[in-house]
């Protein structure tokens, strides 16, 4: 142990050469100064000790789960979806069987991963995708711009820092990390530019850069040459003792990417042409422009700029369908869309509630279908058309805003409309139809996609509760999925009320299904605290039901919405029932001694 020690390196003489080192490299601008204080020392020594817990991934979507997921957010894209959930599903269920039997599955040499590329016009709803998938399977996941990245080695962004930043996403848990998704967009604007005569760093360098991590390699946390790094790593040293290597392996990391590839459908159309095979050799409708992108091939990904091994770690294929005007309707009118939930929240930041009749929602997406770049036209779109009310109402005392056709086709007018009714009537009659509708839409959307709703947040929804969530929903700002999650957790404190009655009471009241709903309505209308509402059910209850216990040992009560409604009425006829329960079951030698009187309930 004496000889380790005096092999060991001392803490100070590191930093000297480390000093050294950045004081040749950068000048006098760099310098170590001890004591060292690092603000992610806490977050990385808390991170490494509960790593076994978490390595375990809880997987368990099917692929028709994750695509009925997919529905609820995303218009059209059915073959997108339907290969994406798929293969991802495939991905990480495949992992999960290896996990759980190691012994059983033989290691497959040169085993290829199902990398992804998708191929889409802009604004079709690729990274929405991604983010949504990412969101719903809960593995960690970064994304990246492969214009932003070099060849290590040259000035610029090291791809290798996606690996990195992987790590950072998972609270530095190795394991969980090799385990992620690496999203990398605007692939399209890495290929190679045949203008160029040799190495272009930012194009084919960033490619043979991306080659290992795609299939398999180890990639070093610590970054060359990075003072940081250094530092982190003397800092670790001083705690340990040791110096120790940290590497991620990439076996399992998932990579989608994408991109436009504007013109690749020249090279599709010039190969089917030269083929002379199937409608390559006569394409001249618009539908057949728009469908050409799905007869990729890698060859037409190689002649575009990619190197052949490039385009082999790319072996599954996604296009994207552009998006028509119908689809941008569609979008506008899903309860989940980021579009109209983002100018709502425009408004209420200055206090003022909106509501869309249905009418706007085809004019927006008339016009957003115009300037063809898919839906991110409809942010454009409906910025144009409330950019002028956005300025001014927040000067006036207006609190409701109907947005109806005049407001696009007549905005000047229309606002001097609005400031002339104010808070009239009129505009309150307005408002609370656009309400209505939205409700009974939102309604309707809820129950077309009830059983993935009702399994997704455990929650039963009958018609009445789906009629609760959509009002819930037109009250507040936010998706659907968030309107279920707050109405599952009103409904669990609710369902508290039932065990604190009894650990007073000795009594164990089950409330109906009709009389959660009514209280779930009084939580969301009247504020109504959860501590209130059970003092108002104790003393409404608790001494009717008790009396009732000892005179016939019955212990379990149903409360219905009828008995919130009527307490008293309630007990009083409970009590009749179950005096003449107790009377039939008496013999007829039996004194009747325990008649209750009802005016004993006050």
């Amino acid at each position: 142990m004496k000889e380790h020690d005096e092999k060991m390196p001392n803490p100070r003489e590191i930093e000297k050469e480390i000093s050294e080192f950045l004081s040749k490299k950068f000048g006098g601008s760099v310098k170590i100064v001890s004591p060292i204080v690092l603000p992610q020392e806490v977050p990385l020594e808390k991170a490494e000790a509960p790593q076994k817990k978490e390595r375990e991934i809880n997987f368990d979507l099917i692929p028709e789960d994750l695509v009925s997921y997919l529905d609820q957010y995303i218009v059209k894209q059915d073959d997108a979806k339907a290969i994406l959930a798929t293969k991802i599903c495939t991905h990480f269920n495949r992992i999960k069987h290896v996990k759980a039997s190691p012994e059983k599955t033989d290691e497959i040499v040169g085993g290829i991963k199902n990398n992804i590329l998708m191929i889409g016009p802009t604004g079709v709803g690729k990274t929405y995708m991604i983010k949504l998938i990412a969101d719903k399977i809960g593995v960690p996941f970064v994304k990246g711009d492969a214009t932003k990245f070099s060849e290590t080695g040259y000035v610029g962004g090291d791809v290798e820092d996606l690996i990195r930043d992987l790590v950072r996403e998972a609270n530095d848990n190795i394991e969980l990390a090799q385990h992620g998704i690496i999203y990398i967009d605007e692939l399209d604007k890495i290929a190679a530019n045949r203008q160029i005569i040799g190495a272009d760093v930012s194009r084919t360098g960033v490619q043979r850069a991306l080659l290992k991590p795609m299939e398999e390699t180890d990639v070093d946390l610590k970054v060359p040459h990075d003072p940081i790094s250094m530092i982190q790593e003397i800092e670790r040293f001083r705690k340990t003792g040791k110096r120790e290597k940290r590497s991620v392996s990439t076996k399992n990391i998932l990579f989608i990417m994408s991109g436009a590839f504007g013109d690749i459908s020249e090279i599709i159309k010039k190969r089917m042409k030269d083929q002379g095979i199937g409608f390559g050799a006569k394409i001249i409708s618009a539908q057949e422009e728009i469908d050409i992108l799905k007869h990729v091939k890698s060859e037409d990904l190689i002649e575009y700029g990619f190197e052949t091994e490039f385009v082999g770690r790319l072996p599954v294929k996604a296009v994207f369908d552009n998006l028509t005007e119908s689809d941008l309707y569609e979008i506008l009118r899903n309860p989940n869309n980021p579009v109209i939930l983002g100018k709502k929240l425009d408004f209420a930041a200055y206090g003022i509630d909106i509501k869309f009749e249905s009418e706007v929602f085809c004019i927006l997406a008339k016009h957003a279908f115009e300037e063809n770049t898919g839906a991110r036209g409809l942010v454009s779109a409906i910025e144009k058309a409330l950019l002028l009310f956005e300025k001014k109402l927040p000067s006036t005392n207006i609190k409701k805003f109907p947005v109806n056709i005049s407001v696009i086709e007549e905005q000047e007018g229309y606002l001097k409309k609005l400031l002339s009714m104010s808070n009239s009537k009129e505009m309150d009659e307005n408002f609370e139809r656009l309400e209505l509708e939205e409700k009974k839409y939102v309604n309707k959307y809820i129950t077309e996609n009830k059983k993935n709703l009702s399994d997704k947040y455990n929650l039963t929804l009958s018609p009445s509760r789906i009629d609760i969530v959509a009002s819930y929903y037109c009250k507040n700002i936010m998706d659907i999925g968030n309107a279920i999650k707050n109405i599952k957790s009103y409904y669990d404190d609710i369902k508290k009320i039932e065990l604190y009655f009894f650990k007073n009471n000795d009594i164990n009241i089950v409330l109906e299904k009709n009389a959660i709903d009514f209280i779930i309505e009084q939580l969301i209308n009247f504020g109504i605290t959860l501590d209130n509402l059970y003092k108002k059910l104790a003393g409404e209850f608790e001494n009717g039901l008790k009396l009732i216990r000892e005179k016939t040992g019955k212990n379990r009560f149903f409360i219905t919405k009828e008995a919130l409604l009527a307490p008293e009425s309630f007990i009083n006829q409970l009590i009749k029932d179950e005096l003449q329960n107790v009377t039939a079951q008496q013999t007829p030698d039996e004194p009747d001694s325990d008649n209750i009187s009802i005016n004993h309930i006050n």
